[in-house]
């Protein structure tokens, strides 16, 4: 079984596409059920196993309950931890409320998932947790203090997780996305510069050296390799996924 948190967004539906279409049964938890419900709709129409189950991990009780009726249902192999929310905002624009909602989606909620699972995962022989971060969580990005710093404890939290459960044959990594192609983007740019669209969606693919931005997919590509068999000797890295915006800009 797999478990994929923020289902209904676009990497979350990618990721459990993937695994499905690769022989996984997955089980898409979202906040909102009707979502989740149309992306396990979309995977049994292809041929795949899911279910769909409304949980909101920055609630611990709420987090508990979902999880309790997963692991009734068998073994969880992998938890992939995508669930989270977005913030702009500089350290004196972000307010205190706007820093604890991001926290308690982007942190709090992988550690209840974390937790929820992890004991499981040692009495069963093993399993893989893959936690989505991004590039803000490493390199200094404009206006994103609350969002970076959420994503820089997401990558801390991956190599604590994978330290300390080593020696259970539980894995942990995590994969840091610069931009990638979403609705999110397209609602962004709609709601901040209506009728520069264009201009401003090349202007952001271009931060890329590559030359554009990433696409779901090939989040979920990477995703499903770090979560298979073929990645058994990977455990406490944190992967760029970033069209060689980390490394490129010189």
């Amino acid at each position: 079984m797999a478990i994929v948190t923020g289902a209904a967004t676009g990497i979350g539906r990618a990721i459990a596409h993937k695994f499905a279409a690769n022989g996984a049964s997955v089980c898409l938890l979202d906040i909102s059920r009707t979502q989740a419900e149309a992306v396990a709709a979309e995977i049994t129409r292809a041929g795949g196993t899911a279910s769909a189950y409304e949980c909101n991990v920055s609630d611990r009780a709420s987090t508990e309950s979902t999880f309790g009726t997963l692991l009734e249902q068998g073994r969880v192999h992998i938890l992939v931890n995508n669930a989270g929310i977005s913030h702009i905002g500089t350290v004196e624009s972000t307010t205190e409320q706007d820093f604890d909602r991001v926290f308690c989606v982007n942190v709090k909620g992988y550690f209840n998932c974390i937790r929820a699972v992890i004991g499981r995962m040692k009495s069963a022989g093993g399993g893989v947790i893959l936690n989505m971060a991004s590039v803000a969580g490493s390199a200094g990005l404009a206006e994103r203090f609350a969002y970076s710093a959420s994503k820089g404890a997401a990558i801390a939290m991956t190599y604590s997780v994978a330290r300390d459960y080593i020696g259970y044959n539980i894995r942990c990594n995590c994969i840091s996305p610069a931009r990638v192609h979403t609705a999110f983007v397209d609602g962004y740019l709609q709601e901040n510069y209506p009728g520069r669209e264009r201009e401003m969606f090349e202007k952001l693919a271009k931060t890329q050296p590559i030359g554009r931005m990433g696409e779901p997919d090939e989040v979920a590509s990477l995703a499903l390799f770090l979560c298979s068999d073929a990645a058994s000797f990977i455990t406490g890295v944190n992967y760029p996924l970033d069209g060689g915006f980390m490394n490129l800009h010189g």
